[in-house]
């Protein structure tokens, strides 16, 4: 397990803690840039994956960033063809993600059928691409955290979890619709500064108790994830109090 320190954050509501993502990937953004430091993110899908995105155009269009050193991929991805609705990319782009400005070459997104033989070759597409452009691994992962306990596409006890060897896996047979996905693995999420899970929700309190108090594998994918400088769980009081979680 990571020794580097673990930080959590309660906000009132879903709102205020997509806001509080967004003021801080604004100063992670800033102080990565000013240190000279590549600044790759990795983004998450599901309710606050997009508003947290909202909240990173907002704090962009509030004060413009300098983004000429941010890279933006993705944890995961459902194998459906790009522009999908159900696609993790697909909602970024609706809450926002366009308004950044971003050259299309530096926003990383995972092949669909179209641009991939299958699964297994749009998994190794996107892994080619992180190692030919990932510039060292991630200044900032967010991840969301399913009551499961999974985090990407790694579900406890799915065959695909614990993949060793490879920076990206290929999911069948998922636990949840579609079956088909795209997934960082726990190697490629561990090339991480810092590791955020963005997490709303009292159906969510076990997971983040399992993740805090770092259960096995079998128990919690979020468990299995730390930053290398810093561990931080955002939660909304819904989450953390049903977790005996205390701000």
């Amino acid at each position: 397990m990571s020794g580097a320190p673990v930080e959590v954050v309660v906000e009132p509501g879903k709102t205020e803690l997509a806001a509080a993502v967004g003021r801080r990937l604004r100063a992670v953004v800033e102080q990565a840039s000013a240190a000279g430091r590549p600044v790759e993110i990795g983004l998450t899908g599901g309710s606050m994956g997009g508003a947290s995105v909202a909240a990173l155009v907002a704090e962009h269009e509030r004060e413009p960033l300098d983004l000429s050193a941010v890279g933006l991929w993705w944890g995961d991805e459902r194998y459906l063809p790009l522009g999908d609705a159900e696609r993790n990319d697909t909602q970024a782009d609706e809450a926002g993600l366009p308004r950044l400005g971003l050259p299309d070459e530096r926003v990383h997104r995972v092949p669909g059928p179209e641009g991939s033989g299958d699964v297994e070759d749009a998994a190794a597409r996107y892994a080619q691409e992180l190692r030919s452009v990932g510039r060292g691994g991630f200044e900032v992962l967010m991840l969301g955290v399913g009551p499961d306990g999974h985090v990407a596409s790694l579900f406890p006890g799915h065959p695909a979890q614990m993949t060793h060897g490879a920076i990206t896996v290929a999911v069948r047979d998922s636990p949840k619709p579609p079956p088909e996905r795209v997934s960082l693995t726990f190697e490629a999420m561990e090339r991480t500064r810092e590791v955020w899970f963005v997490v709303a929700g009292a159906d969510k309190a076990q997971a983040v108790r399992d993740g805090l108090d770092g259960a096995g594998p079998d128990v919690s994918s979020a468990a299995q994830v730390h930053g290398s400088v810093r561990t931080v769980w955002f939660l909304d009081e819904d989450a953390a109090a049903a977790a005996g979680v205390s701000r």
